[in-house]
């Protein structure tokens, strides 16, 4: 059988480097990118792993990134992962940090997939798999902006889905709750506001370390993207992770009102 190729944006760490080894472990060939491939040694030394530059925010290179991929193996499956969480209150944001986090997290999905399609649409396969958040159906305090890019490619993806479902191409998402990655790190750009102190106080007792030790690693998400991309099914959204699970449940059970009105009374001071 013919080996399958696999290309992973935001792969020099957490979900994204754990879906790589995931993959490569599988037998696939997988394509690797990131802003400095250079720096990456872990990855480079796998059987079977390229590393390409990519910065999801530059259109040239997103272009010249895809050509050189698809001369290298066809590719069977787009991760579009490459993100991070901008935390914090709505004012104390800068028109930059607004404008990077959408670029980043949205536009930069969105350009991917649209360098992709019509080579997906023309063989009629391919997968697409779009890594969205628990934020991405539901919202919390300090992540509007963050839930903003992951809603969008919540919606992105399933107006797409639809798009190139007649060519036999797919579009899934998965949407993991808290991971155990330097997200809350690295991965996280905050912001403060002195009128916002005791809500920020009472919302980063969600990343305490206590709390971030019952999160999902990234090792099992990864296990949920393979999933996705391999069990045949015909589904849109794989949540991923106990508390996401949860989470989403509970929105299912009560209704949208119902739970904003719950996680609202959690805020009020």
């Amino acid at each position: 059988m013919e080996k399958k190729t696999i290309f992973i944006t935001g792969a020099s760490s957490g979900l994204g480097k754990a879906a790589a080894k995931l993959f490569q472990s599988k037998g696939w060939n997988v394509i690797a990118t990131m802003r400095h491939p250079e720096k990456e040694t872990a990855l480079g030394q796998l059987e079977n792993v390229t590393l390409l530059p990519l910065d999801v925010t530059n259109s040239a290179q997103i272009k010249e990134t895809v050509q050189k991929a698809a001369s290298i193996h066809p590719i069977d499956v787009v991760l579009n992962n490459a993100g991070y969480g901008l935390i914090g209150p709505l004012e104390a944001f800068s028109d930059e940090q607004v404008t990077d986090q959408i670029n980043t997290n949205l536009l930069g999905v969105i350009n991917v997939s649209r360098a992709f399609t019509p080579a997906f649409r023309e063989k009629r396969s391919g997968m697409f798999i779009n890594v969205t958040s628990t934020f991405g159906l539901l919202s919390f305090p300090t992540c509007s902006v963050y839930s903003a890019t992951k809603f969008a490619v919540d919606g992105f993806s399933e107006g797409l889905s639809h798009e190139l479902a007649q060519f036999g191409v797919q579009v899934k998402i998965v949407a993991p709750g808290g991971m155990q990655t330097d997200f809350a790190g690295r991965s996280m750009h905050g912001a403060m506001h002195e009128a916002y102190g005791k809500l920020v106080e009472k919302v980063s007792e969600g990343y305490s370390a206590e709390q971030v030790a019952n999160y999902t690693k990234a090792e099992d998400v990864a296990q949920v993207i393979f999933e996705a991309a391999t069990d045949g099914k015909d589904q849109f959204r794989y949540i991923a992770g106990k508390d996401a699970i949860a989470l989403y449940d509970e929105r299912t059970a009560m209704g949208a009102e119902g739970q904003i009105a719950k996680i609202r009374a959690q805020f009020i001071f």
